[in-house]
Formats: C-alpha cells, sequence, structure tokens
C-alpha cells in the first residue's frame, strides 16, 4: 500500500474556500490527513479560539488567509484600506497561533504553516497595503518560529506568487495575452506555478519529514524572487 506521510495528522485550515484552501484540503486528504476546512472570515476576535476549540486535537494549524489584494496607488491608501487588509491577513494569525499553540507546546509536536505571499519579498507598483500585511505575517512567522523551535513545535511560511490559484490567478486573468507575456517576462518558469505543485510542498512542511525547519520563509514563485 502506499505510504500516507500525513496518516493520522489532523490538520486545521482556514479560509478553505479561498486562495490555496480547496487544494490543500484535497492533496492534504489525499496524502491521509483528516482534514478539518474551516471557511470563517476570522474577523471577529473571537472566531479563531473558537474554531481551534471546536476542531478538537490540531496536529498542524495551516493558516490561509487571502483577500483580493487592493491595487491602491500609495497615496491614496485610506485608513479605511489599511485596517481592512490587516485586519483579514495579519491580524488572525496571532489569535490562531495563541489558540493552537499551548497545547503543541505541551505534547512537544505541532505544525503551523502560513500560506504568505512573495509580494513581501518584492516591491510592486500600488500594492503598498497588501505587501505590508504579507510581509507582516513572514516578520511574526520567523520570530514565533524560533521562539517555538525548542518545544519542537516548527513554524514556516510558503512564500508565493504566480501559483495558480482563484482569488488571484482567476480562469479570466490567466486568459489575457498581457497576463502570458508578463509571465514570459518576468517569471523565469515561465508559467504558472501548479496548484498541486505548491499543495505537495505545503504537504510536505506539514509532514514529520520536515521536523528541521524553523521559522523559514520559502518562495513559491517559479523564480520571481530567486532567494
Amino acid at each position: 500500500m502506499t505510504d500516507l506521510p500525513l496518516r493520522n495528522k489532523r490538520i486545521l485550515v482556514t479560509h478553505a474556500d479561498a486562495f490555496m484552501g480547496p487544494v490543500l484540503c484535497e492533496v492534504l486528504a489525499r496524502q491521509g490527513a483528516s482534514v478539518i476546512a474551516n471557511t470563517d472570515p476570522l474577523l471577529d476576535p473571537d472566531a479563531p479560539a473558537a474554531i481551534v476549540a471546536a476542531a478538537g486535537h490540531v496536529d498542524v494549524l495551516l493558516a490561509n488567509l487571502a483577500i483580493p489584494a487592493p491595487t491602491t496607488p500609495a497615496t491614496e491608501v485610506d485608513e479605511d484600506e489599511w485596517r481592512a487588509t490587516f485586519a483579514a491577513l495579519v491580524d488572525p494569525l496571532p489569535r490562531l497561533v495563541r489558540a493552537v499553540l499551548p497545547a503543541m507546546m505541551e505534547r512537544g509536536a505541532g505544525k503551523i504553516l502560513v500560506m504568505g505571499s512573495a509580494s513581501a519579498l518584492r516591491g510592486i507598483k500600488r500594492a503598498s497595503s497588501y505587501s505590508a500585511a504579507r510581509g507582516a505575517q513572514l516578520a511574526y512567522v520567523q520570530a514565533v518560529g524560533v521562539e517555538v523551535a525548542p518545544h519542537n513545535v516548527q513554524v514556516n511560511a510558503i512564500a508565493q506568487n504566480f501559483v495558480d490559484n482563484p482569488t488571484y490567478f482567476p480562469p479570466e486573468v490567466q486568459a489575457n495575452p498581457r497576463f502570458q507575456e508578463r509571465l514570459k517576462r518576468e517569471v523565469p518558469l515561465g508559467r504558472l506555478v501548479g496548484a498541486e505543485e505548491d499543495a505537495a510542498f505545503a504537504a510536505y512542511l506539514c509532514s514529520d519529514a520536515a521536523n528541521c525547519f524553523v521559522g523559514q520563509v520559502f518562495p513559491m514563485c517559479g523564480g520571481w524572487v530567486p532567494r
């Protein structure tokens, strides 16, 4: 029988109906995980603790957080846009972590993986609020990662761009010839990273084979960010 690297792992996936959520749930389940797919927007400060409590035992928190990226010039980003972007992408993360971390630390095992964005690693015009929020996610991952590593809890992030997903690269965008030209011009790979390619790497980081990574940020962007 084919080995199932995530057998007996209970994995909580947030925003499971958006961004990488659907393909993550499919690939994780295929590898043997018991997937707890949650679609709460997590805007209520009490929601993260509530969904973690309802989930029960959580071996892996997969923090998949997404909103359509604002494309506002920096001089026109108002308070509402800034606050809304951080409320959706940044504020839920420490709330989720505070909810799952004590049990993971107590048993000396657990993983937290954030599906982030490479927009935090390379400047993009008209993306200041979004890039700042994604950057806050990655800084948080690096800090918490080194803090909890002695407890055998691994906290890491995938920083992605130009990955096939319905939130940022829906079919109508992919079909646009100008977008295809941009892909060939900006992305050394010359194509979008496949959704399953990304999800398979995420699944690996959720497995016991990835116990050695501490506060790592892994670009997944076809070479758009080389580091």
